[in-house]
């Protein structure tokens, strides 16, 4: 049994009601929803919300709702894996049982079903506890600096300053849109980056991490890139 979980809190800040604004002409938790029940690999997809007007637009476009998420999960600090957690032991209450269970952002409109069935097969072959997107960073990061407060440069390592970038190990970030995991390795694990994970490398046309309204923006931008509408 496949299990879909789309965490979608309601007190968005910097973006207010980001899980259900428009995004070309359908709310954004639409189509992760779709996305999920497309690819044919779920047994359930359901939303965990705290807000009712949420969960009303997941139903629509055909998730389940069968829970209400507590409120002391649903604030600006809790972990997704906490949201998991504690959808999958909600579950088991409910007699629904999952081996295999996939956290999939609501704020994740570039991922269509066809990206979810290449992971999820990867996912089974390699036989990881987890599996998730992730992409290179376009920048080598060994060339990183920051900046004190009087705007001066400070490199975070200064000998990687004449490497030629072919010689400096590639670096990848979390593409921040779907998760796969065992049952038992969202409930044993509490941090996914380590050797028992995999990762499912994504070009960057197909990651958008929306935070701000200047991301919402361009995620259209790049949805509709890909889909050859411009």
């Amino acid at each position: 049994m496949n299990l879909c979980i789309i965490p979608a809190r309601g007190g968005s800040k910097r973006i207010p009601r980001k899980n259900i604004i428009d995004f070309l002409g359908k709310p954004l938790i639409a189509y992760s929803v779709e996305s999920a029940l497309n690819s044919g690999i779920f047994d359930d997809v359901i939303i965990s919300s705290d807000d009712d007007e949420i969960i009303e637009v997941a139903l629509k476009y055909g998730a389940k709702a069968p829970f209400v998420r507590k409120k002391e999960l649903s604030d600006d600090y809790t972990s997704s894996t906490a949201v998991i957690q504690d959808a999958i032991i909600t579950l088991k209450m409910q007699d629904k049982i999952y081996e295999n269970v996939c956290c999939l952002y609501a704020t994740a409109p570039l991922i269509d079903e066809f990206i979810l069935q290449k992971a999820f097969k990867q996912f089974i072959q390699d036989g990881c506890k987890f599996l998730f997107s992730a992409c290179e960073f376009e920048y080598p990061i060994q060339r990183g600096f920051y900046l004190d407060e009087q705007n001066k440069v400070y490199m975070f390592d200064e000998s990687n300053y004449h490497k030629r970038s072919q010689d400096l190990t590639k670096a990848y970030h979390d593409g921040g849109a779907f998760y796969f995991g065992k049952k038992e390795a969202w409930l044993e694990e509490d941090f996914m980056f380590k050797p028992h994970s995999k990762a499912f490398l994504l070009p960057r046309n197909k990651i958008c991490d929306i935070d701000t309204f200047e991301d919402l923006e361009f995620a259209k931008i790049l949805y509709q890139f890909n889909k050859g509408k411009i």
